[in-house]
């Protein structure tokens, strides 16, 4: 194994381009923030604000929570490509992002990282509150030292410590409502944190010749497909076990009960699936289960935001 990296003495530099246009440097720099990963943001954050005030909340309050939140994961996305701009250039996967292509410059994308980070905390800390704002500096955090500098090179199970910054956005959008705690955030948290390794395994799983190629021991890379599918069935099922724990404890009502038995049994349905062509010996066809996680948790979500609003 590769083993730890020094970012500050790292030797790889990246292409050289030809001069850009400002238009082009915008969306470089955008791309450095992963606008996919904050598709995600939305929908686990909105729902749950939803949720916390058992009706709609102010809308700037949700606007603030939604810019600050995206600030804070766009912030940590480009710390990441600023520190893994070495192994992404031997990932086909991750091969086109801007400082590999040299689009930006490490200087610049490290300076735009801790401006992000800053403002982020500042803008929520003066919209929201101080708790939702130290919440965000921990995602911002854990994501960049605990994941992407001491996780992620060293252990297959990377993504199941590293995924909790994953999931800070659900107690960070409950905390700007409330101002506080409680069960329900806690349990939408470890939801987020159980589901997202079946989420992550199966694109491992599919892009295992770049994880192998760069050196890094994602489990996708270092087991063979039904070691992988089992461990996907597992946290599947735990997922969805507790998904059903927020139905007693915030009392949600008819819409999300049949959600998260329905969707939830449709996700473990496709882990099965995975798991049971890969101990044949077929196609496991992982990117079914990547997909289907993605729509299990932003149907779940919607549910969330749902319930509240009705009368049942």
């Amino acid at each position: 194994m590769r083993g730890t990296m020094d970012i500050s003495t790292t030797s790889y530099e990246p292409v050289a381009t030809a001069p850009r246009s400002i238009g082009r440097t915008v969306r470089a720099y955008i791309t450095l923030t992963k606008p996919r990963v904050l598709e995600l943001l939305l929908v686990t954050t909105v729902p749950v604000m939803i949720l916390a005030q058992n009706g709609m909340p102010s809308l700037w309050l949700v606007l603030a929570t939604v810019i600050g939140g995206s600030l804070s994961a766009g912030s940590a996305a480009t710390f990441n490509m600023y520190i893994d701009r070495d192994i992404d250039a031997h990932m086909q996967r991750t091969a086109g992002r801007p400082l590999v292509t040299g689009e930006v410059s490490p200087r610049g994308a490290l300076i735009f990282a801790w401006t992000l980070a800053v403002f982020s905390t500042v803008w929520l800390w003066l919209t929201t509150n101080w708790l939702a704002a130290t919440l965000s500096a921990a995602a911002i955090f854990f994501y960049v030292v605990i994941y992407t500098m001491v996780l992620k090179r060293r252990t297959e199970q990377n993504i199941v410590w590293g995924g909790i910054a994953g999931c800070f956005p659900v107690v960070i959008g409950w905390t700007a409502v409330t101002g506080s705690l409680a069960w329900p955030p806690v349990i939408l948290f470890v939801l987020v944190f159980l589901w997202t390794p079946p989420h992550y395994w199966p694109l491992s799983m599919k892009y295992k010749g770049d994880y192998e190629e760069a050196d890094v021991p994602m489990l996708g890379a270092t087991r063979n497909g039904s070691q992988v599918g089992l461990q996907v069935i597992l946290y599947a099922w735990a997922t969805v076990a507790c998904s059903l724990l927020l139905i007693p404890v915030a009392q949600m009502g008819l819409v999300y009960t049949a959600s998260s038995i329905v969707f939830g049994g449709w996700f473990i349905y496709e882990s099965h699936r995975l798991y049971n062509r890969a101990v044949r010996g077929t196609e496991p066809r992982p990117m079914r289960v990547f997909h289907a996680s993605i729509t299990y948790l932003t149907l779940l979500f919607v549910a969330i935001a749902i319930d509240p609003l009705l009368p049942f």
